[in-house]
């Protein structure tokens, strides 16, 4: 399998199974209706275990444009190979955002609330201030990327032994800094479903926050940079 082919399949189980988990605690009709938080850290935990298990052997299994970055600027990773990443990244999260909405279309359906529907979908702060709400995200994946550099060590990618403590890693971030912002962490997460958001015929539907599409892609890769910076030059 070609690592661009195993980017966009292990995105898409990321997503797949990530906003699933929301659609199923937040969608009405859902028999995972109001399952709370915990559910929908753990299943965004479990989706990344899959993800990163199931493509690790094929790509490394970055399935975050943050992971690419990160690796490029720490010369781990071939800068020429960067913008196919990032594209079966994007690609592939659309694809699980797609999945997702087929299967839960009658849920979407049955669902007035505008919002509650864009959720699904992509991230959207719980108090809306661009300044925190930026930092929060250049944090959370600040520690979420230099996390990782300590648990893969001199490795490119994200090996299959390692799914388990980066997938525990995502539960804590979660847990701890998800509240601000839903901690997004991965641009492809947030921009791939959110174009999806955009595009399918959703009824009732608001717009898509472009707005506010900026901070979980600029932030996690801010944050990325400064990870990456650190590592290298600070803690080796």
């Amino acid at each position: 399998m070609s690592p661009y082919l195993a980017e966009i399949i292990g995105t898409a189980f990321l997503i797949v199974l990530g906003d699933g988990v929301v659609a199923s605690v937040i969608l009405n009709k859902s028999k995972g209706n109001q399952g709370g938080w915990i559910v929908i850290t753990l299943g965004w935990a479990m989706a990344v275990f899959v993800g990163v298990y199931a493509t690790a052997k094929y790509s490394g299994a970055h399935l975050n444009p943050a992971v690419t970055f990160s690796q490029a600027l720490q010369g781990k990773f071939p800068w020429e190979q960067v913008p196919g990443y990032i594209a079966a990244q994007v690609a592939g999260a659309m694809l699980g955002a797609l999945l997702v909405w087929f299967c839960y279309k009658q849920h979407f359906d049955a669902t007035t609330d505008a919002n509650t529907k864009l959720g699904v979908f992509c991230t959207i702060p719980a108090i809306r201030n661009s300044k925190y709400n930026f930092l929060t995200e250049f944090l959370a994946t600040l520690v979420f990327i230099l996390a990782i550099c300590f648990i893969t060590g001199p490795t490119v990618g994200l090996g299959s032994l390692d799914a388990l403590p980066v997938a525990l890693l995502v539960l804590a971030i979660g847990m701890s800094l998800g509240g601000p912002t839903g901690y997004a962490i991965n641009p492809a997460r947030d921009f791939g479903p959110r174009l999806m958001h955009f595009l399918l015929p959703i009824p009732g539907k608001r717009d898509s926050d472009w707005g506010y599409a900026w901070i979980p892609i600029l932030g996690p890769l801010a944050g990325a940079a400064a990870a990456a910076f650190l590592y290298k030059y600070c803690l080796q």
